[in-house]
């Protein structure tokens, strides 16, 4: 069975989210970098118009967004606790603010010169200005309304306070983690590792619990080019889907689209929709058929 392919790069905070995941699940994976926004040919092929990152593949199976990808994981590791799905109601709702509301406060409250000068020393000048102008665009499509930089601070603090009153055992719903622990990990990860922030210092439960959460690592990978990739779903098969799908819209062309923000659609066939997945069938020359899986929150899918 190939290892599972993580498309990524080093500053993408839902890319830490999956990749302390897999060091979480010990499982081993392969690592395809992609530039920090489009154009990214290989995942054109794969994904059409989604435009987010990370994205992961097996075989010919592509899985869009980090909450797909952690039910992948999940269906690989047997790792239950890594999905959304069966949660009590305290996680599933801690885990949708804190995916949303509460890292776009972390980005864009730690969002300042800084950070800028560590893009330009790690890519270019001319780089970190197209990346900042390919935010700000996208920014202004979402339907999340953005807070200035000072409300957004505050937001994060506030977050950052309320961890601190959970934190009573090792992780914030108990002794063991679970998929809350991993989603609130990334957004305060990009707060004090990448922006250097000093926010956490006056919380000693979070800080010590970052520790542990930086402890699970990335677990073992190998880096592997776009073109190998691309190889590996050209020789594989879609998997077969067992459950039969009820929606009205199977079987039939559509398009499916994140309705946050970077809500560029991808267009093909549902292949199948439940409660939880949406499942779209695409073709191209390069791979042949793959099928692209998304998770039913969060996206909206309309006939084409």
């Amino acid at each position: 069975m190939q290892d599972l392919i993580l498309y990524h790069y080093a500053m993408s905070p839902f890319s830490e989210k999956v990749r302390v995941m897999l060091g979480y699940a010990a499982l081993p994976w392969q690592s395809v970098i992609v530039k920090e926004m489009p154009p990214r040919p290989a995942l054109s092929i794969l994904a059409g118009g989604y435009r987010k990152v990370p994205v992961a593949q097996s075989g010919a199976d592509i899985f869009c967004d980090s909450r797909a990808i952690a039910d992948e994981i999940v269906r690989l590791s047997g790792k239950n606790e890594l999905s959304l799905a069966g949660q009590p109601q305290n996680v599933i709702d801690f885990v949708r603010t804190t995916d949303l509301e509460v890292f776009l406060a972390c980005v864009i409250a730690a969002s300042d010169g800084r950070m800028l000068k560590k893009l330009v020393r790690e890519t270019s000048l001319f780089h970190a200005f197209r990346f900042l102008k390919d935010r700000i665009s996208m920014g202004r499509k979402s339907r999340v309304k953005a807070l200035r930089g000072p409300q957004a601070k505050e937001k994060v603090i506030s977050h950052i306070t309320n961890m601190e009153s959970m934190l009573s055992e090792d992780f914030l719903f108990g002794s063991t983690p679970c998929i809350a622990d991993f989603s609130a990990y990334h957004g305060l990860w990009f707060v004090s590792d990448l922006a250097g922030k000093p926010w956490l210092r006056d919380f000693p439960k979070v800080n010590a619990w970052m520790e542990r959460m930086r402890a699970f690592g990335h677990g073992e990978f190998r880096e592997i080019t776009a073109d190998q990739a691309l190889d590996i779903a050209r020789d594989a098969l879609p998997r077969a889907i067992e459950a039969v799908s009820e929606d009205p819209l199977a079987g039939k062309s559509v398009e499916i689209a994140p309705d946050d923000y970077g809500r560029e659609p991808v267009t093909g066939k549902l292949v199948h929709a439940d409660n939880q997945a949406l499942v779209l069938g695409r073709s191209h020359k390069r791979v042949g058929q793959v099928h692209v899986h998304f998770p039913r929150q969060g996206f909206s899918v309309k006939p084409t």
